[in-house]
C-alpha cells in the first residue's frame, strides 16, 4: 500500500490566491479513482502502487498548466509499506493518536 501527500503549487499566477489552480489539481487527483483526502496543505492519496500515484500527479500537474501557468512546483511525500496489507491513512493517524 502506498500513501502519499501531494501538493501542487502554481508559480507566476499574478495573484496570491491559488485556489482555482489547486482545485483543478484536486479534481484530477479525485478523478484518478484513488482514495483522496483534501487537507489544508496537501491532498492525501492512497494507492496500491507508486505508479498509480505518479500517474495521478502527472494529470494534476497538467490540469494546472492548462489554466495558463508556465511553472508548477510539486511536492510528493510518499510512504510505501510492504510488510502490512490494507493499511490506510486513517490507520496511520489512529496509531499515533493511540500513543498521544
Amino acid at each position: 500500500m502506498v500513501i502519499a501527500e501531494i501538493s501542487v503549487f502554481p508559480l507566476g499566477t499574478g495573484s496570491p490566491s491559488v485556489s482555482p489552480y489547486v482545485a483543478a489539481a484536486v479534481r484530477e487527483l479525485e478523478a484518478s479513482g484513488l482514495k483522496c483526502t483534501l487537507g489544508p496543505m496537501g491532498t492525501t492519496v492512497e494507492a496500491e502502487t507508486p505508479e498509480e500515484v505518479y500517474a495521478a500527479v502527472t494529470r494534476a500537474q497538467a490540469a494546472v498548466f492548462e489554466l495558463g501557468v508556465w511553472r508548477a512546483y510539486t511536492v510528493i511525500k510518499m510512504d510505501e509499506r510492504r510488510d502490512v496489507e490494507g493499511r490506510s491513512a486513517e490507520d496511520m493517524v489512529r496509531s499515533v493518536r493511540e500513543r498521544a
